[in-house]
């Protein structure tokens, strides 16, 4: 496995490669829903690239850039064990060298709302350092999980808007046994907040069971009901019951909730209606770290459409096909 730090050395190498190339750009600290990245893409390409660089662009001020979890000589032996051919670990000033003013943007509904909302400039970060990546490794394909999913569809719109050769391959979310979506900052979470974290995932199981079960179609009613069911700390099974069944545990620690959406898959419009496959997202903080969040959902009596098939987690796709 090449371990590469300058972009000449990586235009070399990629220079020298010859068949399809993948990549899958993380930020480090790797865990299982990365190496699902690292085996799809070993799957589908001859080479497969890993980078690993904390971008600094996609960071507010007040956010975590200098506590973010690292460990270098970890992930190493994690991607050499997958196989991986390559790992790009650039420097800051390898990826923005002095006077770099080329900043890279999508403009629209996209970024707009959600996480562009409440992180300004976030997005623009983001789809600047991976068009960077995109354009040190010229990639075929490049490999992006569903868990942060506005960033995923806003990277397809970045790639259709610069016509760029690379097709984009959205991976399902993978999650810890107890139902919490895999994230490397899970790393900061105490005991009570780890606690206080799993009334996302089972607030998202309310929304499914809402929605594709009973058949909610007033979005601001499954709203409030997945709002009800965080601030009241529901936490205890997949499989909760009703808003106004839940009992008040004053007890059971608490999130601060940020934001419920419920938003057209495609184009994270907010629905008022859920009469598509819409994405549920969730963003909240348990102490001092904040969690996002999603699940699709098929209101019932709706085909699934193809390209939502791979994204489906094992609870949707049962009540998909049901």
């Amino acid at each position: 496995m090449s371990v590469i730090a300058t972009v000449a050395e990586m235009q070399t190498w990629r220079d020298h490669a010859t068949g399809t190339v993948g990549l899958v750009p993380t930020m480090g600290f790797l865990h299982e829903g990365h190496l699902s990245l690292v085996r799809r893409a070993r799957a589908d390409c001859r080479h497969v690239v890993v980078s690993i660089f904390v971008n600094p662009t996609q960071f507010g001020p007040n956010e975590d850039l200098d506590r973010y979890p690292r460990d270098t000589d970890r992930d190493l032996r994690l991607l050499e064990a997958e196989g991986a051919d390559a790992v790009f670990l650039p420097s800051v000033h390898e990826i923005y060298p002095p006077g770099f003013d080329d900043w890279v943007e999508v403009r629209g509904p996209l970024t707009e709302r959600l996480e562009a909302e409440h992180r300004p400039g976030h997005f623009r970060g983001v789809t600047t350092v991976v068009a960077r990546l995109f354009r040190m490794i010229r990639p075929h394909k490049a490999y992006f999980g569903q868990k942060d999913a506005q960033q995923l569809r806003v990277v397809r719109k970045m790639v259709a808007n610069l016509i760029l050769p690379i097709e984009i391959i959205p991976m399902p979310i993978v999650r810890e046994p107890d139902g919490l979506a895999m994230s490397s900052r899970n790393v900061y979470l105490s005991p009570t907040e780890r606690e206080a974290a799993l009334a996302i995932p089972h607030a998202l199981a309310l929304a499914r069971r809402l929605i594709m079960d009973d058949g909610v179609t007033d979005a601001a009613a499954a709203r409030q009901a997945i709002r009800d069911a965080i601030l009241r700390g529901v936490g205890q099974k997949e499989e909760v019951g009703s808003p106004e069944d839940l009992a008040s545990d004053e007890s059971r620690p608490r999130l601060d909730l940020e934001y419920v959406s419920i938003s057209d898959e495609q184009t994270l419009e907010e629905l008022e209606t859920i009469d598509r496959p819409a994405l549920v997202l969730l963003a909240a903080h348990a102490g001092q770290t904040r969690l996002i969040d999603n699940t699709i959902v098929v209101p019932r009596g709706t085909a699934v459409p193809d390209h939502l098939l791979p994204l489906l987690d094992e609870h949707t796709s049962h009540r998909a096909s049901s």
